[in-house]
């Protein structure tokens, strides 16, 4: 895949709770900016709030770390949900309709592994 694009948003992990890599077993993940509530923080990949540069499209690509992955639908929160409170789910199964309002899904591939530190993209 090229990776010649502009990132239009850009973040870190900055802290990773107890329980964000079971969420391995359903092909998801889930980010959340420095303000999630204690009873979500434990289930998340915490992350700088940044804004987001452009609309999110089908044509972009989510990158974390070293790992492209081509983004197959964007639910109808996630935009807004990203801007304002770092908030949404990846969903790595590759299905081409959102679900979930506030999910992000990309192509079925390995699960990343991030840890604190790891840079969180999406590539026009």
């Amino acid at each position: 895949m090229s990776q010649t694009g502009q990132a239009i948003f850009e973040t870190q992990v900055v802290e990773v709770g107890q329980e964000a890599q079971d969420f391995s077993a359903i092909d998801m993940l889930i980010l959340f900016g420095q303000e999630a509530p204690d009873a979500l923080r434990s289930s998340c990949y915490i992350i700088n709030v940044k804004p987001v540069a452009a609309p999110i499209t089908t044509a972009m690509q989510l990158k974390i770390d070293d790992q492209v992955f081509q983004i197959t639908a964007v639910g109808d929160e996630v935009q807004r949900n990203l801007t304002n409170l770092g908030h949404i789910a990846v969903s790595f199964t590759g299905k081409t309709t959102a679900e979930l309002p506030g999910t992000l899904y990309v192509a079925a591939s390995n699960y990343p592994s991030m840890t604190v530190g790891s840079t969180i993209q999406i590539i026009a």
